[in-house]
C-alpha cells in the first residue's frame, strides 16, 4: 500500500503495521516520528487504523486455523494451500511448518506453494523436494518420529515457525498406568489468589472455561477428545487451585488413562502444566 494524502502537506501509510506520516512540503518528502494533530484526526488516518486492526485480526485468524490443522493433524488440500499462499498472513503462518505428504517419506519444511498446487519442501538432507499430493498434513510434534532431528536441522537453518509445532512442549503417555485410573494429578494444587485469576489465565492461553473446568478439545485417532482441568466453582470469588486432569469422550464419559491417545495426552498435559505454571509461589520456595 502506497502513501495517501491526509490533508495539505501530509501523506500517511501503514509502515510495519502502524500508521506513519510524512511531510510533502519543502524540498521533499520527510517521514515524521509522530503524527501531527491534523493528521491524527484526518479520515484517511482513521481508515488506515481500522485497516491495520483488521490485518491484525486476519493474521491471528490464520494462525489459529493452521494451529487447529496441526494439533488435530487434519488433512489439508494442497490446492487450498496454493490459493492462500500469496496472502502474507497465511504465508507467515504456514512457512517452515513440517509437512507430510501421501507418502510417509515425503517429509520436510514447507517453503513454497505454487499456483498449480505443487509444494516445495526442504527435507532433512537439505534438499528441495517437490510434491503434489491431493492433501497433506502438518503433524502434531508428538507424532513426528524424527522430532529431535527436525529441531536440530531447523536450528541450523535458523527457521522460525509462525505456528508452534516442532518446539511445542510435548508429553508422552507412560507405558504403565494403573488400571481404570482416569485422572492425572501431576499439576494439581497450583494455588491462585482468586478463581477469577485462574480462569483468566486459562482464557488468555486460549482454553475454554466451562463451568468449573478449563478445557482443551482435540481430534485424536478419528474422534474428538476433551481434556478437563478443575479450576473451581464458577461463582466462587475466593482463592482457588488447579485440580486433576482428566479426558472425556464426545458423550462426556471419562476415558481411562490407558485409552487416551498420544495427541490428546500431550495437549491435556500441556494445558495443565501451563495453568500450574501461573500459580502463586511462596517466597523462599522453588517455582
Amino acid at each position: 500500500m502506497g502513501w495517501l494524502a491526509a490533508g495539505e502537506g501530509y501523506e500517511v501509510a501503514l509502515v510495519e503495521g502502524r500508521v506513519t506520516a510524512r511531510s510533502t512540503g519543502g524540498r521533499g518528502a520527510r517521514q515524521l516520528k509522530t503524527l501531527p494533530k491534523a493528521v491524527r484526526e484526518h479520515p484517511e488516518t482513521d481508515r488506515l487504523r481500522r485497516f491495520a486492526e483488521w490485518l491484525d485480526r486476519h493474521a491471528a485468524s490464520c494462525v489459529a486455523q493452521v494451529d487447529t490443522w496441526m494439533v488435530s493433524s487434519l488433512p489439508v488440500p494442497s490446492g487450498l494451500l496454493a490459493r492462500v499462499w500469496p496472502d502474507e498472513a497465511w504465508q507467515a503462518a504456514l512457512r517452515d511448518l513440517v509437512v507430510v505428504g501421501t507418502d510417509p517419506d515425503e517429509v520436510g519444511f514447507l517453503r513454497d506453494a505454487t499456483a498449480d498446487g505443487e509444494l516445495r519442501l526442504v527435507d532433512l538432507d537439505g534438499e528441495t523436494v517437490r510434491i503434489s499430493p491431493a492433501t497433506v498434513t502438518f503433524p502434531h510434534p508428538v507424532l513426528l518420529p524424527d522430532l529431535d532431528d527436525l529441531r536440530e536441522f531447523a536450528a541450523e537453518l535458523g527457521l522460525v515457525q509462525g505456528v508452534e509445532q516442532i518446539h511445542r512442549a510435548t508429553w508422552l503417555r507412560p507405558a504403565e498406568l494403573a488400571e481404570n485410573t482416569v485422572e492425572v494429578k501431576d499439576f494439581a494444587g497450583g494455588r491462585y489468589p482468586s478463581r477469577f485469576g485462574l480462569a483468566a489465565r486459562a482464557s488468555a492461553l486460549g482454553y475454554r472455561v466451562s463451568g468449573g473446568y478449563a478445557t482443551s478439545r482435540v481430534r485424536d485417532g478419528g474422534g474428538t477428545v476433551e481434556a478437563h482441568v478443575w479450576i473451581g466453582e464458577p461463582y466462587w470469588d475466593g482463592d482457588s487451585e488447579t485440580g486433576g486432569l482428566s479426558w472425556h469422550d464426545q458423550d462426556g464419559r471419562a476415558i481411562p488413562l490407558a485409552g487416551v491417545g498420544p495427541v490428546a495426552w500431550s495437549e491435556g498435559m500441556r494445558m495443565a502444566a501451563a495453568l500450574y505454571a501461573g500459580r502463586t509461589v511462596e517466597e523462599g520456595k522453588g517455582a
